[in-house]
């Protein structure tokens, strides 16, 4: 979880259109300088004749960080699915996608992009801009559907409709799940404005299990090794003698570049435990880093679905296997990938809520605002964006889904520690 630094402002509440039958002579001059142009209803793009409805997904691709290829080569194999089968109600489903190379440049490109080309919502995506892409999609009214929850912002904004608790619940119940018995905790982040948010949100899981603060130590995003800040950690969680640390690296891709320095530090200290979040690592790192012999073996892992081989996401699977056979940029297993399949559930939802209306980000962010419930198979509860389903965390006034799973790593295998949901509202309301 990376981000650059910004000031925090407050999203725009944007009203309702009202019809009008006459322009003042005054709106006519001001809509020149209108960059998106007058005459053009932003995401308006599907008719209620069967026009194509387009959408956008992005994600950083070929970058020295955090890579999310996955997520914009499942929205595509999505599309090519739905329009074998004729589509969401008789419209084809295109998908744009975009690179923002973790750049706030390149996303604030990606977002007006979505802007000129009118699409009807952002759909599956991840970026660590959120402020930069936010605001063109909030002047145009395009919703933005179930972000990866990288930044705040996805959990600020009006326009933004988020499926999962993003980072702050997966730090949350990792919290929880490690202060049940660990000692000394140190967490590793990374040394950005994202990674600031981090220590307070685990360690309000901490402490709602009556532990004390996790250390606190930044690292590179970008980083080829971290000797340093891995003999740092492992110093801070074995200062107690009598009780056994724990050592939490969160530093997305960079994650396994950590564990690899750790596996050769560690022989010099006394044995610690490690926990993480899906999004750091996945059954897939777990492979590649030996399986058994891993140095992830034991490590408690906090997500936000069900494991990769629960049967919920046989469906997910089969798209996959029809549509993307042999792209190797689509695990199964990466929670990005998953959490663009269940984005793309609720867009499918949301239009064929619509019936013979058109098409628009206007209709899309009205049905979604009024009370659509959306089920995703078991893989969230269900989902709706109504005031009362929002949870009363001050700092995170989007979220609705505040349900995680705890995994841990068992011979080689990521498998559930805990059957079931967890849910860490309460944690989040307490988060400092």
């Amino acid at each position: 979880m990376t981000g650059r630094r910004r000031t925090r402002t407050s999203s725009p509440i944007l009203p309702r259109p009202v019809k009008a039958t006459l322009l003042s002579a005054g709106a006519l001059a001001a809509c020149a300088s209108i960059a998106v142009g007058c005459g053009v209803v932003p995401g308006a793009t599907g008719g209620s004749g069967g026009d194509p409805v387009t959408v956008m997904t992005w994600a950083p691709e070929k970058t020295a960080a955090t890579n999310k290829p996955g997520m914009p080569a499942m929205a595509k194999a999505y599309a090519r699915w739905v329009n074998s089968h004729g589509g969401i109600n008789g419209h084809k489903l295109k998908v744009l996608t975009c690179n923002d190379h973790n750049d706030f440049v390149d996303a604030a490109k990606c977002a007006q992009r979505a802007v000129d080309e009118n699409v009807v919502a952002v759909v599956g995506s991840y970026s660590q801009h959120g402020r930069t892409f936010l605001a063109p999609l909030e002047s145009a009214g395009i919703p933005y559907i179930g972000g990866y929850g990288v930044t705040d912002d996805e959990f600020t904004s009006p326009l933004s409709y988020p499926v999962n608790g993003g980072e702050p619940a997966l730090l949350a119940g990792l919290g929880e799940q490690l202060g049940k018995d660990c000692g000394p905790v140190a967490l590793v982040r990374p040394d950005t404005t994202a990674g600031d948010e981090l220590p307070g949100l685990l360690n309000s899981g901490l402490k709602s299990e009556g532990h004390t603060s996790a250390a606190d130590q930044r690292a590179a995003d970008d980083a080829t090794e971290y000797s340093r800040q891995t003999q740092q950690a492992l110093e801070r969680a074995t200062s107690d003698p009598l009780k056994r640390g724990c050592v939490v690296p969160a530093l997305g891709d960079r994650t396994d570049t950590f564990m690899d320095s750790f596996r050769r530090d560690r022989e010099d200290y006394a044995k610690v435990r490690t926990g993480t979040v899906l999004g750091s690592i996945d059954q897939s790192v777990i492979d590649a880093t030996g399986g058994k012999s891993s140095p992830y073996e034991g490590s408690d892992v906090t997500g936000w679905y069900p494991n990769s081989n629960d049967p919920r996401w046989d469906a997910m699977r089969k798209v996959i296997k029809e549509q993307a056979f042999g792209d190797n940029r689509i695990d199964p297993a990466d929670a990005g990938v998953q959490t663009t399949w269940i984005a793309y559930t609720v867009l499918k939802a949301a239009i064929e809520s619509l019936g013979a209306d058109e098409v628009s980000a206007h209709a899309i962010r009205r049905t979604l605002d009024d009370g659509l419930k959306v089920t995703t198979g078991g893989l969230t509860p269900t989902l709706s964006w109504r005031f009362e389903d929002l949870i009363a965390a001050v700092d995170f006034p989007r979220l609705v889904n505040a349900d995680v799973t705890f995994q841990v790593v068992r011979q080689g295998q990521l498998v559930s520690a805990r059957r079931g949901f967890v849910n860490v509202s309460k944690t989040l309301e307490n988060a400092d």
